[in-house]
């Protein structure tokens, strides 16, 4: 029973990344976008245009900094199912943890 619940909770994850990370190469990256909101902030000349464009930024930096800790998750999981010998777990904890950290850039 639990083997079934891990393999569909595992599918179901990776089908939630499979359609998080098209949402992720649709545009540019978070990380790109956080910096050319920061860089536009930094060029306004009225504190309107910079909240706005700080507003963007920090939202941008937020989902790339959660992608990134999702990434360093995946990674302990892959190090832990490593160890313990489970290469079809690990295995898909690495790609888990590509899509997010790709998904941060």
């Amino acid at each position: 029973m639990k083997l079934t619940n891990m393999k569909l909770t595992g599918l179901s994850a990776g089908i939630i990344l499979i359609f998080a990370s098209f949402g992720a190469n649709a545009g540019e990256s978070h990380m790109a976008e956080a910096l050319k909101h920061a860089e536009a902030a930094v060029k306004a000349d009225n504190g309107k245009t910079i909240v706005e464009h700080a507003e963007v930024a920090k939202t941008h930096a937020k989902t790339a900094d959660e992608h990134l800790d999702a990434g360093i998750t995946s990674l302990e999981g892959a190090i832990e199912h490593g160890k313990l010998g489970h290469a079809d777990l690990a295995k898909r904890n690495a790609e888990e943890a590509v899509t997010h950290l790709k998904a941060a850039q």
